[in-house]
């Protein structure tokens, strides 16, 4: 079973790296220009998108279980069925958004609540990057019909060019036009596209072949709907909860002053970087678990979790030393601003001891997905974020100020791992 996983893992770790890539490439762009406020303006902006583009983040887990699921029961024309399904509901989603486009980004500005030089910065790189809403919601179906159909060297490829398109772009379109935030959002937008395009071509190459008229029937099916809606939901506010916990620390972090901001904004890389790297053992998890819940088979299924545990504490105890001993190395190629570097210093602390506590949370996410158990993900993720984080926080930060604000972000995930453990336990282990 090591095998199977690595299998499904490895492909999902190497896609994964490169996803910080490119947000590493677009803070180092910003981080050597002349002032703070275009790193702050990145991070403001990522936030935004964070908010609009994860909340459909439910699509790529919702996809993923219901697929790996109808794969371990071998009913292939269910699979098509939930694709589609994701893409009816992408690209819905995405028109909404332009709809409602003004008012989510003025409602965003209010609560960023920032600098005259920093909000025109955000505007630009918003006005620009919402044009990528179609490609990129609707890469959330096909990546997550990829993993569910045990298919993890498609999303990796597509992820790869895709970020290596996006960071090329960006470097190229802010060194040789001078477009600062536009650039970084243009390349966004180019890269996305493109990647939606290779999609299709994979989708048509390797799986046509098994589409026929019997999977069209019964995607409008409003049983089937009702289904794939309630999951989902559940997912959706589980991940408002993730983004409104990411969001709150760039939003107080603004308030703690341009350079502590900015030292802030620099250490969420690691965070990025370790988070993607250990979610390679967390979207096998939402494989493998899968297929063998689909099929009914208890003892691999319990197997499996254990094995991808052990994996996922491995490459967490690996990023801790990274951290640990290049650290200060890694903040120097995100910035040149001297100030900037000696204050994230203070903080890289925490930093070394993120990959290992989050580790449980993020393996656990990829059960709960692979099973659909959707509720137990929204619940544990209610409790984290409310009886947790925002509690933690306001105890914390009048006696340890930034210190405060990086001890509550970290009880976040130990909150959220520890929920889980005792939710998976009794609904998932022992049933």
């Amino acid at each position: 079973m090591n095998k199977e996983i690595l299998k499904l893992a490895i492909p999902n770790i190497l896609a994964n790296l490169s996803v910080p890539i490119v947000s590493v490439v677009d803070v180092a762009l910003m981080g050597h220009l002349s002032d703070e406020a275009f790193i702050l303006a990145i991070g403001f902006g990522v936030m935004i998108f964070n908010f609009i583009y994860w909340g459909f983040g439910f699509l790529r887990m919702g996809v993923t279980g219901l697929t790996a699921q109808s794969e371990g029961k071998k009913d292939i024309n269910e699979t098509y069925r939930v694709l589609f399904r994701g893409l009816i509901v992408a690209f819905s989603g995405a028109l909404l958004l332009f709809i409602l486009k003004n008012y989510l980004f003025e409602f965003a500005l209010f609560l960023i609540d920032s600098t005259p030089e920093v909000n025109q910065e955000i505007t630009t790189y918003f006005n620009t990057r919402i044009y990528a809403a179609p490609a990129t919601i609707s890469l959330y179906a096909f990546i997550g019909w990829f993993l569910g159909k045990q298919n993890a060297v498609i999303p990796m490829v597509i992820t790869i060019v895709i970020n290596i398109l996006n960071a090329g772009l960006s470097y190229w379109l802010v060194n040789s036009y001078q477009m600062n935030t536009a650039g970084v959002a243009l390349g966004t937008v180019l890269a996305q596209y493109s990647g939606l395009i290779l999609a299709l071509v994979f989708f048509l190459i390797y799986y046509r072949q098994s589409l026929n008229k019997l999977a069209y029937q019964g995607v409008l099916q409003m049983k089937a709907i009702k289904e794939f809606l309630l999951i989902n939901s559940d997912i959706f506010i589980r991940t408002l909860c993730l983004i409104f916990t990411f969001s709150f620390f760039k939003v107080y972090s603004g308030k703690e002053g341009l350079i502590i901001g900015a030292a802030n904004m620099l250490l969420l890389e690691f965070i990025g970087i370790a988070a993607y790297g250990i979610d390679g053992f967390a979207f096998a998890a939402e494989s493998i678990t899968g297929k063998y819940y689909g099929a009914q088979n208890k003892s691999l299924l319990q197997k499996a979790i254990k094995l991808c545990f052990y994996w996922g504490f491995g490459i967490g105890l690996l990023y801790s030393l990274t951290f640990l001993f290049f650290g200060e190395n890694i903040l120097w190629m995100l910035s040149s601003q001297k100030e900037v570097i000696n204050e994230a210093n203070d903080y890289l602390f925490w930093l070394t001891i993120f990959p290992i506590i989050s580790v449980i949370a993020f393996v656990w996410d990829g059960v709960f997905i692979g099973i659909t158990a959707s509720k137990a993900m929204r619940n544990t993720m209610l409790i984290a974020t409310f009886l947790f984080f925002l509690p933690s926080y306001f105890i914390l930060h009048p006696y340890f100020k930034n210190h405060g604000l990086w001890m509550a972000f970290l009880l976040f995930f130990v909150a959220r791992g520890l929920t889980q453990t005792i939710i998976a336990k009794r609904l998932i282990i022992l049933n």
